[in-house]
């Protein structure tokens, strides 16, 4: 297979817990990057990093799973202060410096992934609908919104920014949290209609303990989520993009022609995912042996 191409943020996640301060590398890009490789899919991050300890240890993580780093230097590596309460769950504060040099995407990259702050945070945001707008011919465009209203809290001027990528999307992929946000009152059917309508090819809404539900054109699906015992939630989301675009490009057919069957496997493959991650603590997605 081609390599990937993922573009964001990639930063340190301190996480402020009841055991004390730890440092995590994380951002939710750099997860679904490391999660890609981990799975066995070739990945190349494009990303901005510092040329500074949180810098090379970003560097080191994310090679150790091999993908390949292409970082615009900046003066600093992002921070983001993850506060997690007793029930595992995180609430976060950013530090960010989110530029990024013009990406050229090979011909021949299968998918292009994308989301979260650097979709919508310039001046990256910029670059980044660029690349998505001049990607190469059969190159599917995926997106995770993964809003953080205290970056962006204007919610006309996110969409604004995530509309012309969803446009370009062939999967999106966003939490009931995400869509609560983004689009107020809709129910989970709705949000999903709405993508589809947009021209996405598979969408999926994740509702923490209870699943997710996804849906083509063609199809619609509802998954429970695995029982397992709740270290932190971070990186479930990043981990659940993971394993579903691992089954996207290992499909023999487009997202869009994706029936009841291929939409019950890419979820069940997503969700375990995601329940090894929220296993154990920070933004740990699974090997490809781990889920066997």
């Amino acid at each position: 297979m081609d390599t990937v191409v993922v573009i964001g943020e990639a930063l340190v996640d301190v996480v402020d817990g009841p055991e004390g301060t730890v440092e995590h590398p994380g951002g939710s890009p750099m997860n679904v990057a490391v999660g890609l490789a981990r799975l066995g899919t070739p990945t190349r991050l494009v990303c901005a990093l510092g040329d500074d300890d949180r810098g090379r240890a970003v560097r080191a993580h994310v090679r150790s799973s091999g993908v390949e780093v292409d970082a615009t230097t900046v003066e600093r590596t992002s921070a983001a202060v993850a506060t997690v309460d007793e029930q595992g769950a995180a609430t976060y504060a950013f530090d960010l410096d989110w530029r990024l040099d013009p990406v050229a995407v090979p011909t021949g990259t299968p998918l292009l992934h994308t989301g979260s702050i650097a979709a919508v945070l310039q001046p990256g945001a910029a670059h980044v609908l660029d690349a998505v707008r001049r990607r190469p011919p059969g190159t599917l465009v995926s997106l995770d919104p993964n809003v953080r209203p205290s970056i962006a809290p204007d919610r006309e001027a996110v969409l604004a920014a995530l509309g012309p990528v969803i446009a370009e999307a062939d999967v999106v992929k966003l939490s009931d949290e995400d869509a609560a946000w983004l689009w107020p009152g809709r129910s989970v059917d709705a949000v999903l209609d709405g993508l589809l309508a947009d021209g996405v090819g598979i969408a999926a809404v994740t509702l923490g303990g209870a699943g997710c539900a996804v849906a083509s054109p063609v199809a619609r699906a509802a998954l429970g989520a695995p029982r397992v015992e709740v270290a932190d939630t971070i990186g479930a989301g990043d981990s659940f993009m993971s394993g579903l675009l691992a089954g996207v490009l290992a499909a023999d057919h487009g997202p869009a022609a994706a029936d009841a069957d291929d939409l019950g496997r890419l979820a069940s493959l997503a969700l375990a995912c995601a329940a090894v991650t929220v296993g154990r603590p920070g933004a740990d997605p699974p090997t490809r042996a781990e889920l066997r």
